[in-house]
């Protein structure tokens, strides 16, 4: 069993965490097409399975995954109130933890059912330095999506992979992995907009103390010029000076 299935989530290092029905069950069934595995860790006994993801579905609240072939596992799952599931899909790290298992039957084979989890917590293959963007006059981010339209979000995060956006109306379309053409952005004082294709890494929702509720977008960015990088860094580095200097 690996050594991060026997974290608490709240003990992990977060780099992504994913929250939202929609959101986790459109992840996690991109993991069922491609028949990923993942490891269960069952109970605080040390207990475990390896098992597959079948099929995960936000309007039902349900994961379905695969029986083990040994019955003294599948025993094992039943029985616990607490399963921490591990993968590395793409070599990152995965991990979630649902409720206690049912068995059901689907595809005409024998299954287990859980609920979906609350949150899914990814990690990043590298460490960037990530910071709030200022909030008074933000960073405007304006992209296409499929059907055509333009998205134009203030900028929540900045780091030299990718940013974050806050987006007040989550579009049906912007789901983790999908690809954002044309996208661009432009810091202050300089004189060419950063120009790059993204990819859409998470979707998070929020709710303020307001009772307001809104999606934080965590987007990757693709080809990204090393003078562009460059840029990102000198901006965050002033930032952080400003920051420092207020404080």
């Amino acid at each position: 069993m690996s050594q991060i299935a026997q974290l608490s989530e709240a003990e992990i290092e977060e780099r992504f965490h994913i929250a939202g029905s929609r959101p986790i069950a459109f992840l996690l069934a991109g993991f069922a097409r491609d028949s990923e595995t993942f490891s269960v860790q069952c109970g605080t006994e040390g207990h475990g399975l390896l098992t597959t993801l079948l099929a995960a579905q936000a309007e039902k609240d349900l994961l379905v995954f695969d029986c083990s072939g040994s019955e003294q596992s599948n025993r094992q799952l039943l029985r616990s109130e607490h399963n921490v599931f591990v993968g590395r899909p793409g070599g990152i790290h995965v991990q979630f933890t649902t409720g206690q298992a049912r068995e059901v039957v689907f595809g005409g084979s024998r299954a287990f059912a859980v609920r979906l989890p609350e949150f899914v917590v990814r990690r990043q293959r590298r460490d960037y330095f990530r910071i709030e963007a200022p909030r008074v006059r933000p960073l405007q981010f304006f992209g296409r999506l499929p059907d055509g339209g333009l998205l134009n979000v203030p900028i929540h995060d900045i780091s030299v992979a990718g940013i974050g956006v806050a987006a007040p109306v989550l579009p049906d379309s912007l789901v983790p992995g999908l690809f954002l053409d044309r996208c661009h952005f432009s810091l202050p004082e300089d004189e060419h907009d950063l120009v790059f294709r993204a990819t859409v890494r998470h979707v998070t929702e929020r709710d303020e103390r307001s009772g307001k509720r809104w999606w934080c977008v965590g987007l990757q960015f693709g080809e990204l010029a090393g003078s562009a990088e460059a840029r990102i860094q000198r901006y965050i580095t002033q930032i952080e000076r400003e920051r420092h200097d207020l404080a």
